[in-house]
């Protein structure tokens, strides 16, 4: 069995994504890692060389400003590092620059490749998420976060990346999936309060034009953590490659919780204790089919 990692990434060092942890973090279980490597400006290129790993295979890329909207040039970027994994991988693992992965996970996630590998009824693994948000010690759980996707797919070309790259389709159709007991530590959300403010704006172009940036995100914004719905204390670990970011960790999370509950929407609310109680989040968008 050979697997491949990919990932896509620009100016992590001005965004201080964790891009060298995430790419560590599965490189173990990789036989090789391609980087679409797109026009950066500040050392990216230097930082993913610093990996010193003779896995990794970095592609030079240039992002197409015309297809922002929505967030099209992610998974433009996305095509563009799959397209580049050698032809005789069987797994793609796929990781974005803000995702890592425990190592507590990776004989869990090789075992599963290894033991579906000649299943051709499953095209990929779905993975759990936790979002961290505003601090290490806290994440994000509503039904504003999707608490699933795929990120080991088959090494098959027909594959692309749907819509802003957060998922995949075949052919047009959604993957067939096994889920597995393993998660997806989102660290894009884990920034002090300003660096959160430039996240959005950063985030945001890509999804809108100047005109609804300039109306929606003025200088004179303040990021006030609605968007987390609920913040719930993270009682783990975290993988052993974000140690030492969370060791250099030098802000407090300053925001009421329970006020952010409060804040909710009735419907959002009552949804959610259903949730709670039975694990069934209704109406979940799916951009997948679970077959095993």
């Amino acid at each position: 069995m050979k697997v491949a990692g990919f990932t896509f990434i620009r100016n992590a060092v001005k965004n201080d994504y964790p891009v060298v942890e995430a790419i560590t973090s599965i490189l173990l279980i990789c036989d090789e890692f391609v980087v679409a490597l797109g026009n950066c400006d500040d050392g990216t290129e230097e930082l993913v060389r610093s990996i010193n790993s003779p896995k990794i295979k970095i592609i030079n890329t240039v992002w197409n400003e015309a297809i922002r909207e929505g967030g099209a040039v992610f998974a433009a970027e996305t095509d563009k590092a799959f397209k580049a994994i050698s032809s005789d991988a069987d797994w793609a693992f796929y990781i974005q620059g803000d995702e890592v992965v425990h190592e507590k996970y990776l004989p869990v996630i090789k075992k599963e490749m290894e033991d579906n590998l000649n299943d051709a009824r499953v095209e990929g693994l779905l993975f759990k998420y936790q979002h961290f948000y505003g601090s290490y010690s806290h994440y994000a759980h509503s039904r504003r976060w999707y608490r699933r996707e795929i990120r080991v797919l088959r090494n098959d070309k027909r594959i692309h990346a749907y819509r802003d790259a957060q998922g995949f389709r075949l052919d047009g159709r959604k993957i067939n999936v096994k889920l597995i007991d393993a998660y997806i530590y989102h660290y894009g959300w884990v920034k002090p309060p300003k660096g959160l403010e430039g996240k959005l704006r950063n985030f945001n172009q890509f999804y809108h034009d100047d005109s609804w940036i300039a109306e929606n995100l003025p200088e004179t914004f303040e990021f006030d953590f609605k968007n987390a719905d609920r913040l719930l204390s993270f009682e783990g670990t975290h993988p052993a490659v974000m140690q030492p970011r969370i060791d250099a960790q030098n802000w407090k999370l300053e925001v009421d919780t329970e006020k952010l509950k409060k804040n909710m929407s009735f419907r959002r609310k009552a949804l959610q204790k259903i949730e709670d109680w039975t694990g069934w989040r209704v109406s979940e968008y799916r951009n997948y089919k679970i077959v095993k």
